[in-house]
């Protein structure tokens, strides 16, 4: 995929000109009126904690039950685009960039610190006991593990699924497409995706302006460095930089390396940890942890503490479920950009377990270090700093060990990256979002959402407002969560008839096909033996296929039935559309598709164009069908599309019934 700017404007303008408007009046409530805007949006989060609570637990739970049934289901086998679609990018940068934009810097941030946290002040029970220490990782396992990337996972899975196989745009409002059809064009499309600009921005706003707090923190305890605002504005317009050139350079230059660099930093910085500190008690831990998280996951994921209230639960599980489910917009766009060709139970194996599963080890090796050093080394002293102000936990932590210096600025480092991808990766999907799902944007577009995201950390630092602006982004959390569990419905009604549409291929009845007339072996034999070149297999399509279709359309036009056929004269492409009005309507195309030569006909003179050959390949709505129709009869490529024609009305009448 090429991330080459356009040079033409692709704004959607109602969605842009309402999102900036709106940015700009909630930026200007929140900075003028702080106190006030604080007090009101913590009054509606509090009710939202205090009365809907149960519903974040139920919409979390039954998110990750339904990801990983899709998962491991038949619909895993569905690919999130065409039939023929390959992966994007690779298993190490797919990874790599899951990694930093679903919760990268907030491993920074609380990996040392809420295993500490929980254990000095846990739910029930003791404090600063053993019993505290393996409640302190199961709790801190249940707030970053599944349930978190489920939650990503879903949206992703819905977007991905909607904009690559029924090419839909890639924006939120393709989500409701099962509710509203062709209405996500109008105003309610608009609206939602107005809906996830301003909650990526101020989200990723937000999170910078506390973010520059720690690094001014970091820095002011490694390098004396002062904490003042003038700091934390440099440091904002810093970071905004560096993001604003990752942007621009678009996702596979820009944010792309920066993700595979942070996530190499991440497993050096993480071994360093693992070889320094007590390494035999964090693979034991870490293999506990995990059977312990997994054995109570059904009790935690369900307890209310309805019989036994506590104001933990809404300062902890119930923060973190709206938090996710508030980034949920921006992050599962950003996964569903960066996942289009794979199958989707290779997507939620990737998005469910391998990020997790990485997250709880990072999170054993920083978090059980730290409590074995208080509980076991006596460093009481850890846990009251880390109790007093949790931005200093990591750099106070590191301080412990062996070449502290070093790992400290490996973390400010990453610490630094971390931020720079959260805030490119933010700019790419706010751009998006204001471009109708077009990622070949103009440069000023990008630069745009890059330097408001930073403007807006800048001026609510500086007036006082991130802390409300953080609060109502989290509180948005709940009519998206309702908007969500209909958009699962519709994604599932969706999944189904890519189902039935996959089984009437494979079980229809259909009458003796044309193609079936005996070949002779001979010819069949020369025909696997030949590689064609781009022009034999082009003039192929235009003698052969291309009359075999007018063949066909004069025929049903004949049957009354409203059929098209459209050529490519540049690339040879020739499709015959049969519509069916309100139901899916049947595409049969043949493509020329270039593949390496195989190597016993290759000469050394060979070219690169001489090194390829072509297939005549035939392509459904579903995508490419891998197989070669090269060198067959009219009549043989006649009665391929009768049988696709008979397959297509087989699967009408399944999804009929």
């Amino acid at each position: 995929m090429s991330d080459a700017p356009s040079t033409r404007s692709t704004l959607n303008r109602p969605v842009f000109f309402w999102s900036t408007g709106l940015i700009l009046a909630l930026v200007g409530y929140a900075a003028l009126f702080p106190d006030a805007s604080a007090e009101r949006f913590s009054a509606i989060q509090s009710s939202i904690i205090t009365n809907a609570g149960w519903f974040y637990v139920l919409v979390v739970a039954l998110i990750l039950i339904y990801v990983a049934f899709l998962g491991l289901s038949r619909f895993g086998d569905i690919k999130l685009g065409p039939d023929h679609a390959e992966p994007a990018f690779n298993n190490k940068s797919w990874f790599a960039m899951l990694f930093s934009a679903g919760m990268g810097i907030g491993l920074m941030f609380f990996g040392v610190a809420e295993p500490v946290m929980h254990f000095m002040s846990p739910p029930v029970g003791d404090p600063a006991t053993v019993e505290a220490a393996k409640e302190a990782m199961k709790l801190t396992f249940f707030h970053w593990g599944l349930h978190a990337w489920a939650i990503y996972a879903i949206v992703a899975l819905i977007l991905a699924f909607f904009a690559y196989r029924h090419g839909l745009p890639l924006t939120l409002r393709s989500a409701l497409y099962p509710l509203i059809g062709d209405r996500i064009y109008g105003p309610i499309g608009h609206a939602v995706d107005i809906f996830a600009i301003i909650g990526t921005v101020f989200g990723v706003a937000t999170s910078l302006g506390f973010g520059v707090l720690q690094v001014n923190s970091g820095l002011h305890y490694l390098f004396d460095l002062p904490v003042n605002a003038n700091i934390q504005v440099i440091l904002i317009i810093a970071i905004t930089a560096l993001a604003t050139l990752s942007v621009v350079s678009g996702l596979d230059k820009g944010i792309r390396r920066l993700s595979e660099l942070n996530l190499l930093l991440a497993v050096g910085l993480m071994a360093l940890i693992l070889i320094l500190g007590p390494t035999v008690l964090l693979l034991q831990t870490y293999v506990q942890n995990t059977g312990g998280y997994l054995s109570e996951i059904v009790n935690k994921t369900f307890n209310l503490y309805a019989y036994d209230p506590t104001d933990w639960l809404g300062g902890w599980t119930l923060l973190y479920w709206g938090w996710w489910l508030s980034w949920s917009p921006f992050v599962g766009m950003f996964i569903a950009r960066i996942s289009r060709g794979r199958t989707i139970r290779q997507f939620v194996m990737g998005v469910l377990f391998v990020p997790a599963g990485f997250t709880l080890a990072w999170m054993t090796v920083f978090g059980n270090t730290a409590i074995d050093m208080i509980l076991h080394q006596g460093m009481t002293q850890l846990g009251d700093i880390i109790s007093e102000d949790s931005s200093l936990a990591l750099f106070v932590f590191l301080e412990q060990f062996p070449l502290s210096s070093l790992l400290s600025t490996i973390a400010m480092l990453m610490v630094v990256v971390f931020f720079v991808t959260s805030a490119d990766s933010g700019s790419l999907v706010v751009d998006m979002l204001a471009s109708g799902g077009n990622d070949h944007t103009p440069l000023w577009q990008r630069i745009y959402w890059a330097a408001s995201i930073g403007l807006v950390a800048v001026v609510l630092m500086m007036a006082g407002g991130l802390s409300s602006l953080q609060t109502a982004v989290i509180a948005s959390a709940l009519p998206f969560a309702m908007v969500l569990l209909v958009a699962a419905y519709g994604l599932q009604q969706a999944l189904q008839v890519d189902l039935h549409k996959k089984e009437s291929q494979q079980s229809a009845n259909l009458a003796p096909r044309v193609t079936r007339n005996p070949v002779p072996w001979q010819r069949r034999l020369r025909n696997t033996m030949q590689f064609p070149r781009r022009t034999h297999v082009n003039r192929f399509i235009d003698e052969v296929v291309y009359p075999a279709m007018e063949e066909m359309l004069l025929e049903l036009r004949k049957q009354g039935v409203e059929v098209n056929l459209h050529k490519d004269d540049d690339t040879h492409r020739t499709r015959l559309e049969v519509l069916f009005g309100a139901e899916m309507d049947f595409e049969y195309e043949v493509r020329p598709r270039a593949y390496q030569r195989p190597s016993f006909v290759l000469t050394e003179e060979d070219d690169d164009e001489e090194s390829k050959y072509f297939r005549a390949e035939v392509h459904l709505r579903e995508g490419g069908q891998d197989y070669d129709v090269m060198g067959w009869s009219r009549e043989q490529v006649l009665g391929d599309i009768l049988d696709q024609y008979e397959k297509h009305l087989h699967f009408l009448h399944m999804v009929r019934e």
